[in-house]
């Protein structure tokens, strides 16, 4: 796989994004409420499937090593394998997925970016909410209550914000990563 400039520019821009909006966050139990999100659904509706993972893999990838890019200033092997880490991995699953169903279906219009951001939700919150039960040993209708519930006003607003972007910055960016 042969990388330009820009578009290694790109997914360590959107990685190191990640890690900023990791940062803004409100921590309410075990999962904090953080915007890593936008992050994650605007590389995909950007860069593509294929770039948009690679951005989110590099984020996790940083915070594996141990650079402080997970909230709260967390980092290391624990916090991706630890109880969060579900959400954490799926982050690089949910970019894929977004940006795939974005690719395949060749627009960009509101109601395909809906269905491919709530796309990935289903695959962070499945895959984060099952990590969470294995690791915690707790029940799934259990972990949803924690996991997942509070979340969702939330990631309502995250996922227009994150269609508002694509919109406005894919124009600008004029993309031929794609």
């Amino acid at each position: 796989m042969k990388i330009t400039a820009k578009e290694l520019t790109l997914c360590a821009s959107f990685a190191a994004l990640s890690a900023i909006l990791s940062q803004i966050a409100i921590p309410i139990g075990p999962v904090p409420i953080n915007l890593a999100h936008i992050s994650v659904f605007t590389a995909a509706g950007l860069l593509g499937a294929r770039y948009g993972a690679l951005s989110q893999f590099v984020f996790v990838l940083m915070g594996a090593v141990g650079l402080p890019v997970f909230s709260g200033f967390n980092g290391g092997l624990f916090s991706v394998i630890g109880p969060t880490g579900g959400y954490i991995i799926a982050y690089i699953a949910s970019a894929f997925l977004a940006g795939l169903i974005i690719e395949r279906s060749g627009k960009s219009t509101v109601p395909v970016l809906a269905a491919a951001i709530y796309t990935g939700w289903i695959v962070t919150y499945l895959f984060g909410t099952l990590w969470y039960c294995y690791i915690t040993h707790t029940g799934f209708a259990a972990a949803l209550m924690v996991c997942v519930i509070p979340f969702l006003p939330g990631d309502f607003f995250k996922t227009c914000f994150s269609i508002y972007l694509i919109k406005k910055l894919n124009p600008v960016l004029s993309m031929s990563v794609r």
